[in-house]
């Protein structure tokens, strides 16, 4: 990546083309397999294999473009996430919005360039110039829209986009998860969403608001104009999480958008509040060619706050049982260090502090105090585990009963 646009910047060579799969491939969920057969490298080569297809004839597993962002003081949240969701097959981006300092900004990028891991791969980078975030207003959306873009620029053998915030931690390894979508079409798209807004029309939509941060350097919060405006009637108007797991053709249609609508919404989502839990939804949805690509949920175990208030309450030791069960790949909003992430860590993710979670590519000895990733091998090679089950059993509960297509943009 270029050191304009980022502090981190490798040289990588790119691969064929994901290949596209059907969704009969699906029913394939049913059948967790464990991979194996690891080639040793050390870490003097700092080189990783590649294969095309996997030695076993299973699908070849995909590669994830990880967008994790934060905001001041959440620098150590995002690293613990990345070792927690860090997979040589992935990209990462991390994003320290402009109310972060310059230093901490800095600091996030040498420590990525100190990792000897990360400089192999070549697959984590961080956002130098970085954009000013307010997630009442129209920065949030445009600032996700610009690691995307960033992702496809620069990044070119991937098939999802997912956006995580240092709120967020995963349930399942990536072993886990990327086991599970070798079996799934390229072009689902993850996104929670509903026409049926009911309070939202009074009070996100018709709403006018103006974001400084569009046009200020520094920051100020948004503000409302006197007028309000109808609901629209060119397009239907969707809403739902903030957080979307996308596939690549669905990114390309909106950064690159070859008929007029994501900018059309776009421009409309400057003035409304929380674009960000809109905007995906609704061109997802009134685009043809991808109304019938999706799938009703962000993948995320979330519990709602019973007050008026529709906020998520931050979970704690008491949820454990609860969301690892759920079969979730990620679960959201965690206080930083709560002692449940040290409990998800150790017992699902099996990895320890400040190191990266140990998956098929992981081929060191892991007694005693040993980092099992500090020599690696194959990084197509996959070990799911237990939490592959929970998360295919979740995946078929979406995709794989009668309520599939009545879920896909359903207008009420």
């Amino acid at each position: 990546m270029r050191k304009s646009h980022l502090i981190v910047h490798t040289e990588r060579k790119w691969l064929l083309p994901f290949f596209a799969s059907t969704l009969i491939s699906i029913l394939l969920l049913a059948a967790v397999l464990t991979r194996s057969g690891a080639s040793t490298r050390s870490n003097e080569e700092r080189k990783f294999v590649f294969q095309s297809r996997s030695l076993d004839g299973m699908p070849v597993a995909p590669r994830l473009a990880y967008l994790i962002t934060g905001s001041k003081g959440d620098g150590e949240r995002i690293k613990r996430l990345l070792h927690a969701i860090y997979h040589p097959r992935n990209q990462y981006l991390l994003h320290l919005d402009r109310e972060a300092p310059d230093e901490q900004r800095l600091n996030l990028g040498f420590y990525v360039q100190s990792v000897p891991l990360f400089a192999a791969a070549g697959n984590v980078n961080v956002i130098g110039k970085a954009d000013f975030v307010s997630y009442m207003g129209p920065t949030a959306i445009a600032s996700t829209l610009h690691g995307a873009a960033i992702f496809l620029r620069y990044a070119k053998d991937w098939d999802w986009f997912i956006n995580l915030s240092a709120l967020d931690y995963p349930l399942i390894t990536q072993d886990d998860l990327l086991h599970v979508f070798s079996y799934l079409p390229r072009d689902l798209n993850f996104i929670q969403h509903t026409s049926d807004i009911g309070q939202k029309e009074y009070h996100t939509v018709k709403p006018i608001v103006i974001d400084p941060g569009l046009f200020l350097s520094g920051k100020s919060e948004v503000f409302y104009a006197t007028q309000r405006r109808m609901m629209p009637n060119a397009f239907k108007h969707f809403t739902g999480s903030a957080f979307v797991l996308l596939s690549r053709n669905f990114i390309e249609y909106c950064i690159l958008g070859w008929d007029n609508l994501p900018r059309t919404v776009l421009l409309y989502s400057a003035n409304i509040l929380l674009p960000q839990e809109s905007y995906f939804q609704t061109v997802v949805c009134n685009a043809p060619e991808f109304k019938n690509t999706t799938v009703n949920s962000d993948l995320h175990y979330v519990t709602w706050n019973t007050s008026s208030k529709p906020e998520p309450y931050y979970l704690n030791a008491g949820d454990y049982k609860k969301m690892v069960q759920s079969g979730a790949a990620f679960a959201r909003p965690f206080h930083e260090n709560d002692p449940v992430l040290d409990k998800i860590d150790k017992v699902v993710l099996h990895r320890r502090r400040g190191l990266f979670s140990p998956g098929g590519w992981c081929v060191g000895k892991s007694s005693g105090n040993k980092d099992p990733c500090s020599v690696w091998g194959d990084i197509s090679i996959l070990k799911p585990g237990s939490g592959a089950k929970l998360f295919k059993e979740f995946v078929l509960r979406l995709v794989a009963n009668e309520t599939f297509w009545s879920n896909q943009c359903k207008f009420v």
